[in-house]
């Protein structure tokens, strides 16, 4: 299982980015796709999820900010932000929770993080 990430950059407070993360390989289904960020000695946070159903979760500090959707089609999920701040200064990873077929013909469940792409909001 692949996860490509991307569309971190620098953008200045008040404004938005948009970040993406496919995944590919040999997967029966992404049960919950999610985005976590690790600011500088911070500890990894959840950001926000999205479940296969249409639930969502998000982290009180974004809410009302940052929407998360995802394209089943694709096995994408997206993360716009919009009003960042400059304490959203972090790498985002994301991460998908998902199945797929064991060697001995069961379906397994498995995590997968994604490499990070930077987000710096800056005055």
């Amino acid at each position: 299982v692949q996860l490509q990430a991307y569309g971190g950059g620098l953008v200045q407070p008040g404004g938005s980015l948009r970040l993406s993360c496919a995944a590919s390989g040999s997967i029966v289904s992404i049960r919950v796709m999610g985005w976590y960020r690790q600011a500088p000695g911070n500890q990894r946070e959840l950001v926000a999820a999205a479940t296969s159903g249409g639930s969502t979760n998000y982290a009180d500090s974004v809410k009302g900010r940052f929407t998360i959707s995802r394209d089943n089609a694709k096995n994408t999920v997206y993360l716009l932000m919009d009003s960042l701040k400059p304490e959203d200064t972090a790498v985002y990873y994301c991460k998908a929770e998902y199945t797929y077929w064991g060697m001995d013909g069961k379906v397994r469940n498995a995590g997968y993080w994604g490499q990070g792409t930077q987000v710096t909001v800056f005055q």
